[in-house]
Parts: C-alpha cells; structure tokens; sequence
C-alpha cells in the first residue's frame, strides 16, 4: 500500500521502517497534517497521523480528493477524527487499542498490521473505528486479538 505518515518524530521513524521491511511505499515526515502539507498525501492510499493531526470535515474532502481512503491514528483515542463525516465519506478508520502496546515500537508493528490486513481485504478488529457494520471480514488472528483486547481492557 502507499501510505504517508505525518507528525513523524526520529524515533518513530526507525520504528516503522523496521516495521515496514520495506513491504509497503512509506513516506515518513515530521511535518504535521494540515492544509499546506496535506498536498503530500496525493496519490496516496493511507494516511497515518498522531492526535496533533486534525481531521475535521474539510480536511477528509481534501484527502477524499487526492485519493486516500484509509486513516491510522497512532493513538488509541479518535477525537482528533470526525468519524461520522470519515464513516459518511467511506474512510476506513483505524486505531492502536491495545494499551500495552503504546511503546514506539509496538506502535509500528500495529500500524503494519493494519497495512497488511487492508491490502490483504482483512478487517482491523478491535482496531477498527468505523461507525458502520464493516464490509470487511475479521480473520482467526483479528477475532482473537479481539478477544485479548477485550479481556485486557479495564473499565475506567
């Protein structure tokens, strides 16, 4: 998949490039996402962005444009998301749920997880975030990462 990256910090980037092992077209940039910037997602399927990365209504339509479909957040919060814009919009919309895996390599390894299971026509799990029933079918390792997800998680 082609994927860009924002908000990149240098640690973050040797993470996902090891993640990565050259499998998918990443573009890594520490530059956050916003209306000068979002020029770099042209021609990309993925964008991956941090809870500084604001995806309001008008910034879906820019990305919509320029031929993404599918949003990574590296955090386990979506509020810097318009999901019911991003879900009306058909965007695919992922998270990193696991809270024991926040570490900066952890991180990477989810946000491959999810490269690979899109471009293999896989669901995301516990990861997804759309709003809708997904089209996708989970696979024996997402339902079960579910199932672990769910056990882990604390009521707070």
């Amino acid at each position: 998949m082609k994927a860009i990256a924002y908000n990149i910090k240098l640690q973050e980037k040797e993470a996902l490039a090891r993640a990565n092992a050259k499998k998918h077209d990443l573009t890594l940039i520490s530059n956050e996402l916003n209306a000068s910037t979002v020029v770099y997602a042209q021609g990309k399927n993925v964008v991956i962005v941090s809870t500084y990365d604001i995806l309001d209504q008008e910034m879906l339509w820019q990305l919509k444009s320029m031929g993404v479909n599918k949003i990574i957040t590296r955090s386990n919060i979506t509020t810097h998301i318009d999901l019911k814009t991003a879900t009306a919009m058909a965007f695919k919309v992922a998270n990193i749920p696991r809270e024991d895996m926040l570490a900066i390599k952890g991180i990477a390894e989810q946000v491959i997880r999810h490269l690979n299971l899109w471009e293999s026509g896989k669901c995301v799990g516990a990861a997804c975030c759309c709003q809708k029933v997904c089209a996708l079918k989970p696979t024996k390792e997402t339902e079960q990462t579910d199932t672990q997800v769910t056990a882990n998680r604390t009521v707070r």
